[in-house]
């Protein structure tokens, strides 16, 4: 019995230059980044988080903090506690229904007060 090789051939094995969308890089280095200068290093960064922060002199909140705190986690335990249930109510259906569809007749949890 033969055994099948596959055919290879030139076409199939190459390499593929990278090339980067912007052409902001320099001539000579393609494919690296521009080196920054001294005039780059002194411009101070586009995204930085400058904006964001608060001056010194306001006092934290940490009342304000923990409350937010607090109410994020209560959130968070009521949304766990909600699905836990949904997947408990949702097994107790699927049982229920494969006792139906097989046939059976004692399917139902009845109740019986006690007296």
């Amino acid at each position: 019995m033969k055994t099948q090789q596959p055919i290879t051939s030139e076409q199939e094995h190459r390499v593929l230059e990278f090339r980067p969308r912007n052409p902001a890089h320099a001539p000579g280095r393609q494919g690296y980044p521009p080196k920054p200068s001294d005039r780059d290093r002194a411009r101070p960064e586009p995204n930085d988080l400058s904006r964001y922060e608060r001056a010194r002199d306001e006092p934290d909140d940490f009342r304000h903090r923990m409350l937010a705190n607090v109410a994020a986690i209560a959130f968070t335990v009521a949304l766990m506690a909600i699905g836990i249930w949904l997947v408990v109510s949702i097994a107790d259906m699927r049982k229920t229904q494969d006792c139906v569809l097989m046939g059976r007749r004692d399917c139902a949890h009845l109740y019986a007060p006690n007296m």
